[in-house]
């Protein structure tokens, strides 16, 4: 018997603001993104010193032009390879890949009256050329590449005009690639909102008092809130048959010990990280949030029929990112801490620890698929998982990444047992199938890829494609739809 069903959507996820380049050529205006810096010495368990900005920060990012110090900028020049991109991923038998659509590409400010046709014609050639190889893709609207300008004279997604804006954005995505795209996301990791307020929804906390920052931040996800239901609702008038996910970060917390304040600790984390799909799948707010606002004097503006629309415009799947799980206890800071995608915990003394500090539990992606299963009867999908690891080029040009094969091993046979447990899963897209410059820390050396790009963090290289050993493994897995997953 098969462990993963007929039509499994095999493939590997990107980012435009981490892959893309070109980020001043099509008329393409200023991203959140592009304002984020090289910074490879930071502690990697301080997210404040990883993802905050300042607002001199944001105006020297404006007025620069440099590509050294915000890498993202050039990222690994997808603009100008995608065909040969487009033919690794093929050549790898990808049913799916996943990728996003720059809104700064469309419309340079957010503002504009009409969307700029280079930036429409560029990515409805990438999709078709999809297409023609055989490759579902498998679109994000919003991943972190909000435009400057929305941020700057808009307060980001506090503003309810952004709204109507992204609306706007997403309609024009639809009307001009949904004859070449089924699948759709809203808001990549919309939970990240706190962790990573200024990528996330355009928020530069000193420009704000204090007192009023975890308000606007709830104002802001809430606002995301409606433009997700508004934008899954056009979907399906525009497109029918398409269908619309969000897509959650994953953060599974455990425990600390069975200590049950420590077991309510963990509880409380678990439930603050799927609040944000409790919303976009269920369609209401949790009462506990309510209350936590109430007890908060935090206000957040519904507008009239805000309520309405979340509980009429649902999504039709449940995406997520699955790297690592969380400890926790009520001790918490008296105890060694790790980092992984963006947040930070307790060791987890069973667990072995990446290059970079983030523990491995392939066992937690079983655990995480069966909850969400559970919780939301809805079908899953894996949109990023990975290892980020230093790897060698050996002298004849290859590189043997087995620790990279072992650790998806480990994570497709789990998902294969969740499978055998009941769950339904659509797809597995591991992140980074290329590499691809890092989120957080803009380093090109934290390689996620099946394909090895010729660049290191200070920008120097060719740039050119060369396949690692993960590549073929990969590709037999694809082939044979995950059954063979032994060493080449």
């Amino acid at each position: 018997m098969a462990r993963f069903p007929e039509g499994f959507l095999w493939g590997g996820a990107t980012a435009a603001n981490q892959y893309e380049g070109g980020w001043d050529e099509g008329g393409k205006g200023l991203s959140v993104a592009d304002c984020t810096t090289y910074k490879p010495d930071v502690d990697k368990t301080d997210y404040q010193a990883l993802h905050g900005i300042t607002d001199a920060q944001v105006k020297e990012a404006e007025a620069s032009t440099d590509t050294h110090q915000y890498p993202k900028r050039h990222a690994v020049d997808f603009y100008h390879r995608w065909r040969e991109d487009r033919d690794l991923f093929a050549e790898m038998g990808f049913k799916t890949l996943r990728l996003s659509i720059q809104w700064t590409r469309l419309y340079p400010t957010g503002t504009e009256e009409e969307p700029l046709e280079a930036g429409l014609r560029f990515y409805e050639d990438v999709f078709t050329y999809m297409r023609e190889k055989g490759v579902e893709p498998l679109v994000t609207l919003h991943h972190y590449e909000q435009p400057v300008y929305l941020a700057d004279h808009f307060d980001g997604w506090y503003d309810r005009r952004v709204i109507d804006l992204f609306v706007r954005f997403a309609k024009t995505c639809f009307a001009r690639y949904g004859h070449l795209v089924k699948y759709w996301l809203t808001f990549n990791e919309i939970d990240s909102v706190f962790r990573h307020p200024w990528t996330t929804i355009g928020y530069c906390a000193e420009r704000y008092p204090a007192e009023k920052r975890e308000e606007m931040v709830y104002q802001s996800v809430h606002n995301q809130f409606v433009a997700s239901a508004l934008a899954t609702k056009a979907l399906h008038e525009m497109v029918p048959g398409a269908l619309m996910g969000c897509m959650l970060t994953k953060t599974t917390t455990y425990a600390l010990d069975c200590d049950p304040r420590n077991q309510v600790k963990a509880q409380a984390r678990n439930r603050e990280n799927m609040f944000y799909s409790d919303v976009q799948v269920r369609g209401a707010y949790p009462i506990w949030v309510k209350k936590y606002w109430e007890r908060m004097g935090i206000h957040v503006d519904f507008g009239l029929d805000d309520e309405a629309i979340l509980a009429q415009y649902p999504v039709d799947f449940v995406s997520f990112s699955y790297y690592n799980t969380m400890v926790d206890c009520v001790d918490a800071e008296s105890h060694e801490k790790v980092g992984g995608n963006l947040a930070t915990g307790v060791k987890n003394p069973y667990l072995p620890t990446s290059d970079w500090g983030w523990q491995i539990d392939p066992e937690g992606l079983r655990f995480s698929l069966i909850e969400l299963w559970d919780r939301y009867q809805k079908p899953l999908f894996i949109v990023e998982n990975g290892l980020g690891a230093h790897d060698t080029v050996n002298a004849d040009g290859t590189i043997d990444d087995d620790y990279r094969i072992d650790y998806f091993r480990q994570h497709i046979t789990a998902i294969a047992e969740a499978i055998e447990d009941g769950c339904e899963v659509m797809g597995y897209t591991p992140w980074g199938c290329i590499d691809l410059v890092s989120m957080s820390t803009c380093e090109m050396s934290k390689r996620y890829g099946f394909i090895y790009v010729d660049l290191d963090d200070e920008g120097n290289g060719t740039y050119d494609r060369s396949r690692k050993k993960s590549f073929y493994w990969y590709q037999r897995v694809i082939a044979t739809n995950g059954e063979e997953l032994g060493d080449l």
